[in-house]
């Protein structure tokens, strides 16, 4: 997981910029020179407004900006950042680096995605 992040504005109207930024990380994690963070912006129930990748330092530390698409209507939100490739799971279980293949003694488990709230103004 990426230092814990930030984002302001928190209330913002369709075509208004959000920023979210997050510190390096104490662990050096060595996420590599070509580190990106995936942002995504999703309703309270997982549906996607938008996702985007933006560098990140191989620290884990990244600042970039997004714009909540026109039309997207006025609601409470959640803005997500994780790491780009790099091991985590969805709520299924998934993780993207590990094999997928049965009898590999793995056994995966579920992971909730985090996300700070944002509200799209009318």
């Amino acid at each position: 997981m990426p230092p814990p992040y930030v984002i302001t504005p928190d209330q913002v109207r369709a075509g208004g910029t959000v920023g979210i930024d997050a510190g390096e990380a104490d662990c050096d994690p060595t996420y590599g020179d070509a580190a990106q963070v995936e942002v995504f912006v999703t309703t309270v129930d997982g549906g996607r407004i938008l996702r985007e990748l933006a560098p990140m330092t191989d620290a884990g530390g990244f600042s970039t900006e997004v714009v909540v698409p026109l039309g997207t209507p006025p609601g409470d939100y959640l803005v997500s950042a994780y790491p780009y490739d790099v091991d985590w799971c969805d709520d299924t279980g998934v993780n993207n680096r590990l094999s997928r293949a049965a009898g590999d003694g793995l056994v995966r488990v579920s992971c909730a995605a985090a996300g700070l709230p944002l509200v799209v103004l009318p």
